[in-house]
This record gives structure tokens, C-alpha cells and sequence, in this order.
């Protein structure tokens, strides 16, 4: 088991378990020697034996896990070895309590609830063939039995929900890189769209009026002397706008490069969604503006929403629209599939990734994101974002 919280309550457990199985047969060997009887000997070397068998078994099974071949071989000679130390000596009856949990850990709570209940049965009547039939010789051991169910029952749960609460553990270290990755690739896409802007509202802008203004003064007087200077300069100042340019276009999202997030949604609708079998409709207008970091955030939105339509909503369209009202700016995918109870997918397993990824983005644009679905009724997916924190 890995190492959790409860992993010294569980060596505690081990090792106390350990502990009561060799003062058990050490109590056993002290009854033989101080009460010597014809088979004290015998009874002497077994319980030898038996602690040795137990220890190395201990050993090995710690080593291979429960419910191997070699734990299922260890539990059985264990288990022969009591019933002769129990035919020679009464006192062997106490070792039944440590091989309850045994029974429990090795064979699985069925199967080592069976296991208890024959071990108590052959205790109760060693107990009554060698010293009579007693209410203590009854009660005593069936009381163990019980104990030790619900001891060992206990264990089992504490056991699971430590191997949940790992798994739960490891699962949210893993989200968490992926939200810190994907928050970087956010941020570095958001600094590359602000840098293209800034690019293209001073560097572009100026490098493109001086090349007009050095071509007007070439057309005004083509023979004055020193022409060929602006000439040059005008040149030289066309190359460094189509540099310019170029930088833009490296630093813009490809998708969104030419004619915004429109056209970047048909694009993919026309070519990537379809071969995928799924018909997208795109509802945006090509006229609305929005900064280009709220582009790159709704295109990558779309792009997770649409993926998870393909893979999981089983659907043949879907809808894209983007409208602004209301001092908002709604942008909603629906689809025609399957959809789903977000209450008891929310109970069943916490939000998938694409999702926490989705929630990310719109709270860093200080939206709102909503899902509507309901079985056999499709999903709708929307984000609403104010207008005011777009600006």
C-alpha cells in the first residue's frame, strides 16, 4: 500500500497482530512446559513450527500481496498446523483470534467470513472434547469471531478509503499541472496577441504612414536632387512594415490570423469537424470586434467543447453562436446528442479537465459559464462575459 495518513495506523495494526500471534504460542509452550503431559514434546515443537511457519509466511506475503498463490499455500499450512496443535493441547484455541484476521485479510470478506466461522467451530469442539462442553467454551470463541469481524471489516474500510483518498490525491497533483500548463499557455497566448496588437497599432501604423509620406514627396518632384534618398528610405521603410507584418502574423493565433473568430469557426467546421462526422453550425458575425485575447479564449472554448461532443455526446450538429446584448457578450455551443445529468456526473466524478480548463478561462475573462443538459435532450454549453472587462 502507498504511504497515506493512516499508514502508521495500519503498521500499528500489523504489528500488534504480529505481536498477539507469538505471545499466543508462547503461552501455549509455557502451559506444556509447566503442566508436562505425554505430549508436551510434540506440542513444544509444533508450536515451534508454527511460529516459524508464520514468520516466514509474514515475510513473503508482505513481499507478493494478498490473495497469491503463495499467501493462499502459507494460510493453509498455517491453518493444519493449528488444528494438530489444537488436538494436542486446549490452550491452542487461543491462537484462533490472530488467524481470524488473517482468514480476512487473505481470503476477502466472504470467503474469510466462511474461513472464521469453520476455524470457530473446530475451536468450539476442541474445546468441548478436551474439557467438556461449557457455556465459555461456547460463547468465548464465537465472541472472538465476532471481534474479529469487526475489527477486520474496519481495517478493510480504512484500508480502501486510504487507496481512494491516494488516488483522489494523485489525480488532483496531476489536474493541477495541467491547470498551471494550460494557465501558462493562456498567459503566453494572451502576451502574444498583446504584443501583435501593440505591434500593429504603433510600429505598422507608423511604418506605413512614413512610407506614404516618402512616396507622395517622390511623385511630387521626381527630379529633385537627392530623390533616390527617399527613394531608398521609402524602400527601406515598405521592407520593415512587411517585417512588421510578419511578426503579427507569427504572434496571432493561425487560426485567427486574417479574419477573426468567424471565420477561424467555419474554417473548422468545414474541415476538421466535419471529417469527424459532426456538422457545425457557426452563428458569428464577422463585424463584431472583440479583443484578441477574448478571441483566443472563445476559440479554444469552442475547439474543447466541440472535442468533447465528438467523443462523447454521440451527436450529428452542433450550433456556435456568439451575440452581444445586454452589456454582455453570450457565446453558447449546443449540440443534438445524448447529453447527460450534470448533478450526478458532478457526484460521480469530479469535472474533467477540458472542463476545469473551460471554468479557467472565463473566470480570467470574469465571465460566467453555465451547462444545460439533461438526458436525451443534448447539452448547451454557455459563457457569458461583460463588456465592460473586455474593453
Amino acid at each position: 500500500m502507498a504511504h497515506t495518513a493512516l499508514t502508521p495506523v495500519f503498521v500499528g495494526l500489523r504489528t500488534g497482530l504480529h505481536v498477539l500471534f507469538a505471545a499466543l504460542t508462547i503461552l501455549v509452550v509455557a502451559r506444556a512446559v509447566l503442566s508436562p503431559a505425554a505430549a508436551s514434546a510434540a506440542v513444544v515443537g509444533l508450536a515451534v513450527v508454527l511460529l516459524a511457519t508464520y514468520g516466514l509466511g509474514a515475510l513473503v506475503t508482505r513481499r507478493t500481496g494478498r490473495r497469491r498463490a503463495s499467501g493462499l499455500l502459507w494460510l493453509g499450512v498455517l491453518s493444519v498446523e493449528w488444528v494438530i496443535l489444537l488436538w494436542l493441547i486446549p490452550e491452542a484455541a487461543y491462537l484462533v483470534f490472530p488467524l481470524f484476521f488473517l482468514y480476512l485479510h487473505l481470503l476477502g470478506r466472504w470467503w474469510g467470513s466462511a474461513a472464521i466461522l469453520a476455524a470457530t467451530v473446530v475451536a468450539i469442539a476442541a474445546l468441548g472434547l478436551h474439557g467438556g462442553w461449557t457455556v465459555g467454551g461456547v460463547v468465548g470463541p464465537l465472541v472472538g469471531a465476532g471481534v474479529a469481524l469487526l475489527i477486520g471489516l474496519g481495517y478493510q474500510a480504512l484500508a480502501r478509503e486510504a487507496e481512494q483518498r491516494e488516488a483522489l490525491m494523485r489525480e488532483l497533483l496531476d489536474t493541477r499541472g495541467q491547470l498551471a500548463a494550460t494557465e501558462h499557455e493562456s498567459g503566453v497566448l494572451a502576451e502574444r496577441a498583446r504584443l501583435a496588437r501593440e505591434i500593429h497599432d504603433t510600429l505598422a501604423q507608423g511604418l506605413s504612414s512614413i512610407q506614404m509620406l516618402l512616396y507622395a514627396a517622390e511623385r511630387a518632384d521626381p527630379l529633385r536632387p537627392g530623390v533616390e534618398h527617399i527613394r531608398l528610405a521609402r524602400e527601406t521603410a515598405a521592407a520593415n512594415l512587411a517585417e512588421a507584418r510578419r511578426f503579427i502574423r507569427e504572434l496571432t493565433p493561425p487560426d485567427l490570423d486574417d479574419h477573426g473568430l468567424g471565420a477561424a469557426l467555419r474554417r473548422l467546421a468545414a474541415t476538421h469537424w466535419a471529417s469527424r462526422g459532426l456538422r457545425v453550425e457557426v452563428r458569428v458575425s464577422d463585424a463584431l470586434e472583440l479583443p484578441m485575447q477574448v478571441q483566443t479564449a472563445l476559440l479554444r472554448i469552442a475547439q474543447g467543447a466541440i472535442a468533447n461532443v465528438i467523443q462523447h455526446a454521440r451527436a450529428t450538429t452542433a450550433t456556435i453562436t456568439l451575440t452581444v446584448g445586454g452589456g454582455q457578450v453570450h457565446f453558447a455551443i449546443a449540440d443534438d446528442g445524448q447529453g447527460f445529468d450534470p448533478d450526478e456526473a458532478s457526484r460521480a466524478r469530479s469535472d474533467s479537465f477540458g472542463l476545469h480548463a473551460t471554468r479557467e478561462r472565463v473566470t480570467q475573462l470574469g465571465g460566467v459559464l453555465a451547462i444545460d443538459s439533461e438526458p436525451g435532450r443534448g447539452t448547451t454549453l454557455a459563457v457569458d462575459l461583460p463588456l465592460e472587462q473586455l474593453a
